[in-house]
């Protein structure tokens, strides 16, 4: 595993953070400041007190959607930068916004680690006088991930109201970040003569985040499908499972002139991913 402890890792400035709490280290050496950095109209200066002021105020958080509500697929070296929508309400308006995506028990405790927002402010659209949605971004990058962060992570959302109030909470939604898949697919021989054997081979890898490479996923299931030269839909043909490296092969017979593909409808860890046909001529 590639050591990480050495700078924090955070996605933008958070210096106007009014609920900063210490930077803390995971378990696995990697330190962070888990901060909402979000500017408000006469702010509390401290957590506790931002938590007591809010005591009696109508402000609230309805709703947060990371990435459009789809899951977040990492490569191994590009920083995938996602988009982060709050909407709240207040009688008095939303002036601002802030979002953090981490996992463990507790965000000041040894087992957390996550990221923090791309920008000091919020871009907040004004639904009505009361109610606004306020958009973020938040950059995961790859090199700062192992393979066990490909798992649920909780969303973290807090806002600011016109009048001043200020609302948290540390895991109001929850994302899934998964490891990014390939598939490959090579039919032989190219051409055949019908009735002969034709041998499909491939291989499923997935992103190693410890590693900056792709490796294969072994014993996954994944379907074997077919589309005829004259049709524009495929059919599964059969079922197996990957090699303890990932690889696939099967045979068939050959029968019509058509297209071969491997897809792999995915796992909580790995998105689905299929690949592009590979054509065989049958004399």
């Amino acid at each position: 595993m590639r050591i990480r402890a050495t700078v924090a890792a955070v996605s933008g400035a958070l210096a106007l953070s009014a609920l900063a709490v210490p930077a803390a280290q995971a378990d696995d050496g990697r330190s962070w400041t888990p901060d909402f950095g979000f500017t408000a109209p006469e702010r509390p200066t401290s957590r506790l007190a931002a938590r007591a002021a809010t005591s009696d105020s109508d402000l609230k958080i309805t709703k947060a959607v990371v990435n459009g509500g789809k899951p977040i697929v990492v490569g191994t070296t590009a920083p995938k930068k996602v988009t982060v929508a709050i909407t709240a309400t207040d009688d008095s308006g939303i002036a601002d916004a802030g979002t953090i995506l981490w996992i463990g028990s507790d965000l000041e405790s040894d087992d957390s680690f996550g990221f923090t927002q791309n920008e000091d402010a919020a871009t907040c659209k004004a639904a009505n006088a009361t109610t606004s949605t306020c958009t973020l971004t938040v950059t995961v990058d790859p090199g700062w991930l192992i393979n066990s962060d490909a798992t649920s992570w909780k969303v973290g959302a807090a806002v600011a109201s016109n009048d001043g109030q200020i609302v948290q909470n540390d895991a109001f939604a929850k994302t899934n970040l998964q490891r990014l898949s390939k598939i490959t697919v090579n039919a032989a021989p190219e051409p055949v003569k019908k009735g002969k054997t034709i041998t499909v081979t491939g291989k499923l890898s997935r992103a190693n985040w410890e590693t900056g490479t792709y490796k294969g996923y072994a014993t996954q299931a994944v379907k074997l499908q077919f589309r005829k030269k004259s049709s524009s839909t495929y059919t599964t043909v059969k079922t197996i499972k990957t090699s303890s490296t990932g690889a696939l092969k099967t045979t068939v017979k050959a029968s019509v002139d058509g297209y071969w593909r491997y897809s792999f409808a995915g796992t909580s860890t790995t998105p689905t991913v299929t690949a592009a046909g590979d054509f065989v001529d049958v004399k």
